[in-house]
């Protein structure tokens, strides 16, 4: 029998699950949108942020919709964070993890 918690920690894992492929989808649009420059933007984060919030489903998944400057703001310190850590998971889902932490709704409690 599933407890509220484990319902709770399915969803989450679902959550993040969702997010990850969201923001593989940013990737690959962003590389194609810059493919003159070969994905390089010194401005990714703005353009990351405007694609997730006015073109996919984040606000939806989180409950909420995100200021877009919070967004930025979290999506530059997640790069540097990920660059100084190297964790052994790939980055969209060390970022996927963070946004469902940071947002968290407590809704699904």
């Amino acid at each position: 029998m599933m407890t509220r918690r484990d319902t709770w920690e399915a969803q989450v894992m679902t959550d993040i699950g969702r997010v990850t492929a969201l923001l593989e989808e940013a990737a690959e649009t962003h590389h194609r949108v810059y493919r003159i420059t070969d994905g390089t933007d010194a401005d990714w984060a703005s353009w990351y942020a405007d694609w997730l919030l006015r073109l996919s489903e984040l606000p939806e998944i989180l409950g909420v919709a995100p200021v877009r400057s919070e967004l930025v703001y979290l999506l530059v310190g997640l790069d540097k964070q990920y660059a100084a850590e190297k964790p052994s998971r790939d980055w969209p889902e060390f970022y996927a993890r963070a946004f469902i932490e940071h947002w968290a709704t407590g809704s699904r409690a």
